[in-house]
């Protein structure tokens, strides 16, 4: 149950239900494994959801927020704040599940406060000595975090469920898919603010400015968004936010990628290119590979595909076409992280599974003109769901 201040404070959180079947599924493959503990550590809700995931509570702006999850009992969190027990961060009524909340001064950035979460982390398990604690996503933690817990919790076994875990993260609930489609409909709310912003003399950061205020207003928390322009006859580029103040000018093409969680905080993410004035004739054909692409990938995407070999045939006909092959992510998963599992790159193990919300956004680059577009879908049981953003898959003449 939702207590009346979470309801009053927190523009939409997540059902009690919906949190009971995570913490029901992972106890039930923790007890499979034979594991005691499971660990999740996260200092951003950009690239941070395991604690989203357990709590329906991000971790944001660089300060950890770490979770001791048992396979029975209530979990203990450990957050920046008070070191008086009174004032323990975060409040009794922003978390569900939670038997003991613990906090301290931790800043990433103080070398000799680095790790006061990680000696709470120690104070807590002493005694628990033949427990089997899995440090969810180790490589990800914080390095003195990780270095404490193994240094002082002599004793214990450490193992790795991440991938089983990363599994049960990334199948969405019906509730979960719900949010995921609000939080599309946002993306296509701020590409049209985008898209108003855009006229000769508007540098691009304050493009991305009316996309974030119209993302705030919808009740996101966290907003990405990218805005690369130049003149007809060479490629857009992918410009970083510090890298946004070129002065847009008649003719231009202009790129927009919009990477934003809703109230709930579900990502989804929308590229659309406008130009400002006519569509060169080059960019157009590039947008028309781009989407041939795309299509291409959709086509692929079914319970039981292999990421990796999607990326194969992505990169096999953009080849063909004499075009460079991918080699960065071009498609990916997404919900409580921007980019979550399954990632479509060397390395990765998952296989695709019926209610999984992918993001697919081919490139296809030339020397006169470059063109992407990305959209997301949720997998099926048979294939992919319509795409789950409205704006129309072309280039715009503004």
């Amino acid at each position: 149950m939702v207590s009346d201040a979470l309801r009053e404070k927190v523009i939409h959180p997540i059902s009690t239900e919906e949190l009971e079947r995570r913490w029901r599924t992972l106890r039930g493959l923790m007890q499979a494994a034979g594991v005691d503990y499971v660990i999740a550590q996260n200092h951003n809700d950009y690239l941070g959801g395991y604690v989203k995931w357990l709590l329906d509570e991000p971790a944001m702006h660089c300060y950890p927020l770490s979770v001791i999850f048992p396979v029975d009992g209530e979990m203990v969190t450990v957050a920046h704040g008070s070191s008086d027990p009174k004032q323990a961060a975060p409040p009794s009524w922003a978390l569900r599940g939670v038997g003991k909340r613990l906090s301290t001064p931790v800043m990433l950035s103080l070398n000799y406060a680095a790790t006061h979460d990680a000696e709470l982390v120690v104070q807590e398990l002493d005694g628990h000595g033949n427990a089997r604690i899995c440090l969810l996503d180790e490589p990800a933690m914080a390095a003195g975090f990780v270095r404490t817990l193994r240094e002082k919790l002599t004793g214990v076994e450490f193992v790795d469920i991440t991938d089983e875990i990363d599994v049960l993260k990334a199948l969405k609930s019906p509730e979960e898919i719900e949010r995921i489609r609000v939080n599309a409909l946002l993306h296509d709310e701020a590409m049209r603010a985008c898209f108003e912003a855009i006229r000769p003399g508007v540098r691009e950061f304050e493009v991305a400015a009316a996309g974030r205020y119209k993302c705030l207003m919808l009740g996101s928390e966290q907003q990405i968004i990218f805005v690369g322009s130049g003149p007809p006859g060479r490629p857009i580029p992918f410009n970083m936010p510090h890298a946004m103040n070129r002065r847009l000018e008649e003719g231009d093409q202009v790129g927009i990628l919009i990477e934003a969680n809703d109230a709930s905080g579900y990502y989804t993410h929308l590229y659309r290119i406008a130009c400002i004035g006519d569509i060169p004739d080059e960019l157009a054909r590039q947008h028309e590979i781009a989407v041939e692409a795309q299509n291409l990938s959709l086509s692929l995407i079914k319970p039981g595909a292999d990421p990796v070999e999607i990326l194969r045939r992505n990169n096999e006909f953009l080849e063909g076409l004499g075009l460079p092959g991918e080699t960065r992510i071009y498609a990916h998963g997404q919900g409580y992280d921007m980019v979550e599992r399954p990632s479509f790159q060397p390395g990765e193990t998952m296989k695709i599974a019926e209610g999984m919300n992918i993001s697919v956004h081919p490139a296809a680059v030339g020397g006169r003109a470059s063109a992407m577009l990305t959209d997301n879908y949720i997998v099926t049981a048979t294939g992919v769901s319509d795409c789950l953003h409205q704006t129309p898959k072309k280039v715009f003449s503004l």
